[in-house]
């Protein structure tokens, strides 16, 4: 079974850590394996690209003519491959030799037709005290009560997610509306693509923690201020999934019920018995970010047209 891996990548401030993506996908012991480098509309970055990989087998460039966006640049590195699966890592991180080797076992073992694995936290910077385990979303990596290894879940995060590649295309790949395209950026864009493709197939993705890549957080992923507009952002985001696919919303009552009914109690219980600084400090930001995620959502409410977003996905995108 041959494996493409799909790096998408459009920014020279962070081609170094671009081009640790890349190589240690190409250290990857699994065999046969593809990489895909998609470069969204930045011709500098391109042949950048093209001088350091350029040469090398099983390696295929692509940059896109503008720049169209990460769900663009991932349904066409999809296309451009030739493996059976596709493999998909942001450009911002590592993955461990055996990854590919993890997601293709369940295939191997498995009928599974999307494999996901674990987002570790890799903070560049000190982590900060106030940010709890239960957000840890907010920044693609996995947060507590993500799900239990080999459990099926509706969808891993874009930095650990694997799909068989007909199964990808046949559902349309992933929904333009969603994911970063240049400073706008609608969050949560592996749920719609993995959503159609339960109601296609009737199968969600499969979890396995043994599949690790380590997603680098810089200083300003650690601010408190920036996250509290990303929960906004979240909030927003989640307005537009129920638009686009109003069976999300289920997944999301059901995030914040374990929230509030399980981890909130859990830690309030926690605090008293071995108070700490820390403790009190996520406590109060599990509640200030959940506070933002719903005015984002709320804000979305009043902003955002069910009739707009389906102009714009019905647009020609020029693939």
């Amino acid at each position: 079974m041959k494996v493409s891996v799909v790096v998408c990548t459009y920014a020279m401030d962070r081609y170094d850590v671009f081009s640790a993506c890349v190589d240690s996908v190409l250290a990857q012991t699994y065999e046969p394996l593809e990489v895909v480098l998609v470069v969204d509309g930045n011709e500098a970055v391109f042949e950048r690209v093209r001088e350091d990989y350029g040469g090398l087998d099983d390696v295929v460039l692509h940059c896109n003519d503008e720049n169209q966006g990460i769900s663009y640049s991932r349904t066409r590195g999809a296309k451009i491959a030739t493996g059976d699966v596709v493999a998909f890592i942001d450009d911002d991180a590592v993955a461990e030799d055996d990854w590919v080797a993890e997601l293709a076992r369940v295939y191997d073992e498995t009928d599974a037709i999307a494999v996901g694995g674990h987002v570790a936290a890799d903070w560049v910077t000190e982590k900060p005290d106030f940010f709890p385990a239960e957000f840890y979303w907010l920044v693609g990596c996995d947060e507590r009560g993500m799900g239990e290894h080999m459990a099926e879940l509706r969808n891993t995060y874009g930095s650990n997610i694997s799909f068989r590649r007909d199964v990808f295309l046949n559902v349309g790949g992933y929904d333009e509306n969603t994911g970063r395209k240049g400073d706008r950026h609608i969050q949560a864009h592996e749920a719609p693509v993995c959503i159609r493709m339960a109601n296609a197939y009737g199968k969600g993705v499969i979890y396995n923690t043994d599949a690790v890549v380590h997603h680098k957080l810089f200083d300003y992923r650690g601010d408190f201020r920036w996250l509290v507009f990303r929960s906004f952002w979240q909030g927003y985001s989640k307005r537009i999934m129920d638009l686009l696919l109003p069976e999300a919303s289920g997944d999301k009552n059901e995030y914040l019920q374990q929230l509030l009914l399980e981890f909130v109690p859990s830690r309030l219980s926690d605090l008293v018995r071995r108070p700490s600084s820390a403790k009190g400090q996520q406590l109060v930001t599990i509640f200030v970010f959940t506070a933002a995620v719903g005015f984002g959502y709320l804000y979305g409410l009043a902003e955002v047209d069910r009739a707009e977003l389906t102009d714009e996905r019905e647009a020609p995108s020029g693939a």
